[in-house]
């Protein structure tokens, strides 16, 4: 009997083996690849993997588990990524730009020049710290020449053109250093509205904006800028020749002293001494203003009152206090030419000539100006509940 079962044991172990061997044959014959897609795997563990390709390539299961591990860094940076875009929102950023890193954020620009090549921060071989513009017509081109040599290459220079002539000035060196702006028959206060954002002119710290019929032979442009500092001005323009241009005893240039802050004009002009046009007062002529002071005066400019007749006795209202921030350098003045050239682009009309219908639109725009102020200032004060000054 035993040896009858042994030989049966063996068969059984045959037979189980060889079952065992074409089932694997079968599997195998049958099923080559592993279909992950048959897989319930989340699909942010199998970032772009093409699926069916890979089966059709006959790619096999650790094939397939490789590509798997080596895809998983990347996968980890764009659900990085995601949650980046979807969780960013910083409240202090410039207003539309929420969304950003602050630490992406240029929230100002500047009139900087930069190469079209080269590396970036090797651009500016000097970095202009002030800021002149003049509004110009291609008739006073020899004024403007004489005036702008007056500034040195601290300064970045911007033309204003009122009658489209641009090209012209090139005959001129610095010419090609300016920056042109050309719009027909527009004011210096349109263009300052426009293109001297208080963001847009951040980087200089005081900001020239002068009329081209300026006479500048004693005029220097640094040592204006000293006194101006040594004297803590925040708004303030050259004095005037006495005898040329002009119209009020404040910006009348003193033969005496670096600076000025207060005068006296006549009777009933002034009711209160540190008021204008006896103090905290200057023209709009040739005024030049800090940077700060400049955003303040930036958002006082009406969009459609393009003279700025009216700011000048206004301009008080951005500093304090303003008899002490706003002044009149004696030690460096200019002669104001009255010429009327951008009153020449006027258009006659009822038999007046250009000049008479700007120069009536000068007048009512000063009117619309005080009575807008007027009205803005009592309805802040109704708003607080403060009694309105008379």
């Amino acid at each position: 009997m035993s040896g009858c079962r042994f030989p049966l044991e063996r068969m059984r172990v045959l037979v189980t083996t060889f079952i065992g061997v074409m089932f694997g044959l079968f599997i195998g014959t049958n099923f080559p690849t592993l279909s992950l897609t048959e897989m319930s795997l989340p699909s942010s563990l199998l970032p772009s993997i093409d699926l069916t390709y890979a089966r059709h390539k006959g790619l096999s299961t650790q094939a397939l588990l490789n590509v798997w591990s080596s895809l998983k860094d990347k996968s980890s940076i764009t659900q990085f990524q995601d949650f980046r875009n979807k969780m960013i929102w910083e409240p202090t950023n410039p207003r539309g730009a929420e969304r950003l890193p602050p630490g992406i954020i240029e929230a100002t620009s500047d009139f900087f020049l930069r190469r079209l090549w080269g590396i970036p921060n090797e651009d500016l071989t000097i970095k202009p710290k002030y800021l002149v513009t003049f509004t110009v017509g291609y008739d006073q081109k020899k004024n403007i020449d004489a005036a702008v040599k007056k500034f040195s290459e601290n300064f970045t220079v911007v033309l204003f053109h009122y009658d489209g002539r641009t090209t012209e000035w090139n005959e001129f060196e610095w010419s090609k250093r300016a920056i042109h702006v050309s719009a027909p028959k527009q004011t210096k206060w349109w263009y300052a509205k426009r293109f001297l954002h208080p963001d847009v002119v951040a980087p200089y710290d005081y900001i020239f904006i002068w009329d081209e019929d300026l006479g500048v032979e004693h005029f220097d442009a640094e040592e204006y800028v000293k006194l101006v500092r040594k004297h803590g001005l925040e708004i303030s323009q050259p004095g005037i020749e006495p005898n040329k241009g002009l119209t009020w005893q404040m910006t009348k240039r003193r033969g005496y002293g670096e600076v000025h802050k207060k005068t006296e004009e006549r009777p009933g002009w002034c009711s209160d001494p540190h008021l204008p046009p006896c103090a905290a007062f200057v023209e709009i002529m040739a005024p030049v203003f800090s940077r700060d002071a400049w955003r303040c005066v930036w958002h006082m400019i009406q969009n459609d009152l393009i003279h700025g007749w009216g700011l000048d006795f206004a301009l008080r209202k951005c500093v304090e206090p303003p008899h002490e921030k706003i002044g009149v350098v004696d030690a460096q003045w200019i002669v104001h030419q009255t010429i009327p050239s951008l009153g020449n682009q006027g258009q006659s009309e009822e038999g007046k000539a250009p000049w008479e219908g700007v120069r009536e639109r000068c007048r009512t725009e000063w009117e619309i100006f005080q009575n807008r102020m007027a009205t803005s200032e009592k309805a802040y004060f109704e708003s607080m509940k403060i009694k309105f000054p008379a």
